[in-house]
């Protein structure tokens, strides 16, 4: 019989929820700037190959398994979901979209879980508190997005907010999906699998959308160096720690990132972007959040452990997207 895994210390908890609240938080505003001059689906291909390329022979030095073949099928699906349709389109958006509002946006992302996690095999209904909640996140992003004041100068592009939602939606498919994926590859291989398969699937997007004709010499210093940030910290760090807190902690305590991404990225955006804060982002910030909040609790309150769980190598919702 297998000795039962130790829990990891809880230093170790508070270290990793400190790095995807603030580094998930950070990475709308180094993906804003790399999008600057980097046409975004290479941009996203080359930081989840490099990432995922570099990790994956790492942890072959340190004598972890290779995936196997159906490891290597359920990373594509999932990292295709997650990277090409979740970070990828969000990249995309943020071309025409502020990095704040971009992940303030997001925030509505555990009304998708809920959603597709009740559509799937077994999923169970959400509660009347649950259906307020979606309802209140929804009326969140509508009134952030004004389409009622098209002709003024402070709306918003309104295909970047839509790339934003359909980027929610697959990020939810491609995480429900990755915690029924059985046998699970071991949590760091899993994500490294999970980025070399989402960067092939960018670079098919960015070699038929003519992205990788770009000039280098085009490519400003700052790009440069966010697209190197988005690869260390975001990737590296950032991503590898979501997928270990998915193992160790549950989907409903990990899901409380999306409380804390929006505030981090529309304080850096303000700060250093000088993007602007108007009294309709912060009532559809007020929205969006109460309406998380209200879904992420509801979920940790009323739904039972899955058979499957603790949770296998998975993300569940960004940076990102996401992140």
């Amino acid at each position: 019989m297998n000795a039962p895994e130790r829990k990891p210390p809880t230093s170790a908890f508070v270290l990793a929820f400190a790095a995807i609240y603030l580094i998930w938080g950070s990475t709308y505003l180094g993906i804003r700037v790399a999008v600057e001059t980097i046409p975004p689906f290479a941009m996203a291909s080359v930081r989840f190959f490099i990432a995922g390329l570099l990790m994956l022979l790492l942890l072959r030095l340190r004598g972890e398994a290779w995936p196997t073949r159906r490891q290597w099928r359920d990373s594509l699906i999932v990292g295709t979901c997650l990277l090409l349709g979740g970070n990828g389109l969000v990249a995309w958006a943020e071309q025409y979209v502020p990095s704040g509002i971009a992940a303030l946006v997001i925030g509505v992302q555990p009304v998708f879980m809920v959603m597709t996690e009740w559509s799937w095999r077994g999923g169970q209904r959400p509660s009347a508190a649950v259906f307020v909640g979606m309802a209140l996140g929804f009326l969140g992003v509508a009134y952030l997005a004004a389409p009622w004041e098209t002709a003024t100068a402070s709306s918003l592009s309104m295909p970047g907010l839509v790339a934003i939602l359909l980027g929610c939606l697959c990020w939810a498919f491609g995480s429900i999906y990755s915690r029924h994926a059985k046998p699970a590859a071991p949590p760091l291989v899993g994500a490294a699998a999970q980025m070399l398969c989402g960067s092939l699937s960018l670079g098919v997007v960015a070699a038929c959308r003519g992205e990788f004709a770009v000039r280098l010499n085009s490519i400003s210093s700052a790009s440069w160096w966010s697209l190197a940030y988005l690869i260390a910290i975001g990737s590296w760090v950032g991503y590898s720690t979501f997928v270990w807190l998915m193992k160790h902690s549950t989907p409903a305590r990990v899901s409380t990132y999306a409380y804390v991404n929006p505030i981090v990225a529309m304080f850096l955006g303000w700060l250093i972007l000088h993007e602007p804060i108007s009294p309709r982002t912060t009532w559809s910030a007020v929205l969006i959040v109460v309406a998380v909040v209200i879904v992420t609790t509801q979920k940790n309150r009323k739904r039972a452990p899955l058979p499957t769980e603790p949770v296998e190598p998975a993300t569940l919702h960004p940076s990102p997207v996401r992140r």
